[in-house]
C-alpha cells in the first residue's frame, strides 16, 4: 500500500517541500516558496509534466503552508488533506537529547522552541511549519528530522570549548528538564551520504538561498564540523559573520550601546556577505 509523505525544509525566508510515495520514495511533487515575508513572494511547485509559478505577496510561513497545501488540492495533486499521511520537517538544532528523528508531541515541540536561542534563524520557523502543519492535519504524524543528530558521534576535544567547565556543567544539570545544550552544531546533515562507510572526506554545504556555509569532516562518522555553540560559528555566510574576534563585540557594545539581543541579531541578520555589500554602498 502506497502512503503519500510530505517533506518539510523551513528556512528563515523560504519553505522547501517535497511529496514522496511511500514506501517507494518516488517524488510526487516538489517546490519551493521564497522571499515569504516579501510582497514578491514566489511559489513554485513542479511533478514530472507540470510546473505552476505564481508570484504574489506573502506575511509569513503560516500563509505559506496554507498556500501549499490549498495549491495541492488545487492542482489535483491530492484529492484531500487527509491523503497525507505523514510530515518530516528539517529541524536545526536538537540538542543533546534527540540522537535521531523524534515523533512530534507537544513535549518535543516545547524542547525545539527552548532550543531557538541556539538556532535563531531556523528553529523558530521550523517551529511554525510544525504548528501550522499540526493545525491543518490534526490527525497525520509528524516526524523532527534534526541536523545535530548526525553530529552527536562527535568526540569532547571536538565539542568542548576553552572555557570554565561551569558553563558546560550547568548546561548538563539543566538536561533534567529540557535537552543539554550541544555545543557542536552543523547546518548540513550532507554527511549522511556518505553510508557509514570507512571513507575520509570533508562534505561542503554553499548554499546562498539558505544563507548557509558549513563543513563536516568524518570518517564514515561526523568527527568534527565547522560550525560550534550556534549555526553562527565557523565559515562566513550570506547574513552571518562567522568566526570573528571575540574581543569585537564587547567593543560594539561598549561604543553603540547595545545589548545582547542587538549583538546577536546584528550576527545573525546584517554581518556576512549582506554586511560587506551594505559596506560597498
Amino acid at each position: 500500500m502506497s502512503h503519500k509523505i510530505m517533506a518539510i525544509n523551513a528556512g528563515s525566508s523560504s519553505l522547501k517541500f517535497q511529496l514522496l510515495a511511500m514506501p517507494q520514495g518516488t517524488a510526487i511533487c516538489q517546490g519551493l516558496i521564497e522571499r515569504i515575508g516579501m510582497v514578491n513572494a514566489q511559489v513554485t511547485i513542479k511533478t514530472t509534466t507540470q510546473k505552476w509559478q505564481e508570484t504574489l505577496p506573502m506575511a509569513d510561513h503560516r500563509e505559506a503552508v496554507a498556500l501549499l497545501l490549498e495549491k495541492l488540492i488545487d492542482y489535483q495533486i491530492i484529492n484531500a488533506l487527509t491523503d497525507i499521511t505523514g510530515v518530516g520537517h528539517r529541524v536545526a538544532h536538537g540538542g543533546e537529547s534527540f540522537k535521531d528523528s523524534a515523533l512530534i508531541t507537544d513535549e518535543t515541540l516545547a524542547q525545539i522552541e527552548h532550543l531557538a536561542e541556539l538556532a535563531p534563524l531556523h528553529n523558530p520557523v521550523n517551529v511554525i511549519g510544525i504548528k501550522v502543519f499540526r493545525q491543518l492535519l490534526p490527525n497525520t504524524p509528524s516526524v523532527a528530522v534534526f541536523d545535530t543528530a548526525f553530529h552527536q558521534t562527535l568526540d569532547e576535544p571536538a565539542y568542548i570549548y576553552p572555557l570554565p567547565w561551569r558553563y558546560y556543567a550547568r548546561a548538563w544539570y539543566s538536561s533534567l528538564r529540557i535537552p543539554r545544550h550541544q555545543p557542536q552544531i552543523c547546518q548540513c546533515d550532507a554527511g549522511r551520504k556518505a553510508g557509514g562507510s570507512a571513507q575520509r572526506a570533508t562534505h561542503c554545504v554553499l548554499s546562498s538561498r539558505q544563507r548557509s556555509r558549513s563543513l563536516c569532516y568524518q570518517r564514515g562518522l561526523s568527527v568534527n564540523t565547522s560550525m560550534g555553540f550556534t549555526p553562527q560559528s565557523g565559515v562566513m555566510m550570506g547574513t552571518r559573520s562567522g568566526d570573528i574576534d571575540p574581543s569585537i563585540l564587547p567593543w560594539i557594545a561598549q561604543r553603540e550601546g547595545k545589548t545582547p539581543q542587538q549583538l546577536n541579531h546584528l550576527l545573525n541578520n546584517e554581518s556576512g556577505l549582506l554586511g560587506g555589500l551594505r559596506n560597498i554602498q
